[in-house]
């Protein structure tokens, strides 16, 4: 444990949205390592990623609120006191928001204005992180992306994450709340959604080679690069620890060069022992006409600000990522 971090987040009381989810579940045990009072707000609603095995082993040390953040009474009550605010709750299906845009702008835009309201007045001093996605930028007009390329969604979970971006930033301009934004890029490790492709293409493989099934790869070779869950909480922590990162918006990536898709799939196999297989197709249509292209990040900037770096390499990390799912398997099936 990094003692400089338990001393900050000793008995510091912080609240998650989206807390039984992925990022969220990760986040909090690293809180929960440091000595943080930890609230964990999600609606479990099945779509969006909320387990409570995720917290099975830190479930008497927190505190879990079953609501949704689009109940904007509740979360009134819940922001109060709080010391910093993790903003992680979301819809991340693409294709989803394609075919029931409205609860995607329900979620993702609307919600994100009630939580920043109910900050504004109940609580103007909390520090807030909010999680938005690469997927904002659109097709990249160049490579690396950085944090001033054109803003181009290509389907309307992007619109409203950009929506949602533009209340996080505008909430520090005019009311002073403590606001920081992160472009989080192929987020992956233990926990994550693997029953369907709502969160990440890479859980479905996960689930199809851990059940001794062929998996797909379309087409293959795009360009993507990953961001594994440690290093993507380490960015959140360093973003609410940092006064530097107030008012910014910065980009996540992964700590090594960007791989095709074909290489991951390579990859992936070879870190389950060689055993394992993938076939080469064509992308669905529907799927095809929001897709990016190659598309990997620019981290420089949040580099320089507040010093964050990803540190775990690819490999290692379907390493870890398959033997937390081979030992849980049916935990997210």
């Amino acid at each position: 444990m990094n003692l400089q971090n338990e001393q900050l987040w000793k008995s510091r009381k912080a609240i998650i949205t989206g807390g039984l989810g992925f990022i969220g579940s990760n986040l909090a045990r690293r809180l929960v390592d440091y000595g943080a009072q930890v609230t964990l707000v999600d609606s479990l609603v099945p779509e969006y990623g909320g387990n409570l095995f995720n917290i099975s082993d830190i479930k008497d040390k927190v505190t879990v609120n079953i609501s949704d953040v689009r109940d904007q009474f509740s979360f009134r009550h819940l922001v109060k006191d709080q010391d910093c605010l993790f903003n992680l709750a979301g819809q991340t299906s693409h294709m989803d928001s394609m075919v029931d845009p409205h609860t995607d702008l329900d979620i993702n835009c609307k919600a994100q204005l009630s939580i920043l309201e109910a900050c504004r007045l109940e609580n103007l001093g909390i520090k807030v992180v909010f999680a938005s996605t690469r997927q904002i930028y659109g097709k990249p007009d160049y490579l690396p992306v950085d944090e001033n390329h054109p803003i181009r969604p290509v389907d309307v979970n992007g619109i409203n994450k950009v929506a949602g971006e533009q209340y996080h930033i505008l909430y520090h301009k005019v009311y002073g709340i403590k606001t920081s934004v992160l472009r989080l890029t192929n987020t992956y490790g233990p926990r994550m959604r693997i029953k369907d492709a709502r969160q990440t293409f890479l859980g479905i493989w996960i689930k199809k080679i851990l059940s001794g099934e062929s998996f797909e790869v379309w087409e293959g070779q795009q360009l993507r690069d990953f961001t594994f869950v440690d290093d993507c909480v380490d960015a959140l922590l360093q973003c609410a620890a940092n006064p530097a990162a107030e008012g910014r918006v910065f980009n996540l990536g992964g700590s090594e060069e960007p791989v095709s898709l074909e290489r991951l799939a390579e990859m992936l196999v070879a870190a389950n022992g060689g055993e394992g297989s993938f076939e080469r197709k064509s992308f669905p249509a529907e799927r095809k006409a929001i897709d990016i292209g190659d598309y990997y990040s620019d981290t420089a900037l949040i580099q320089k600000t507040i010093g964050w770096k990803p540190r775990l390499g690819l490999q290692e990390g379907l390493e870890k990522s398959l033997e937390y799912f081979r030992a849980n398997l049916e935990k997210y099936l």
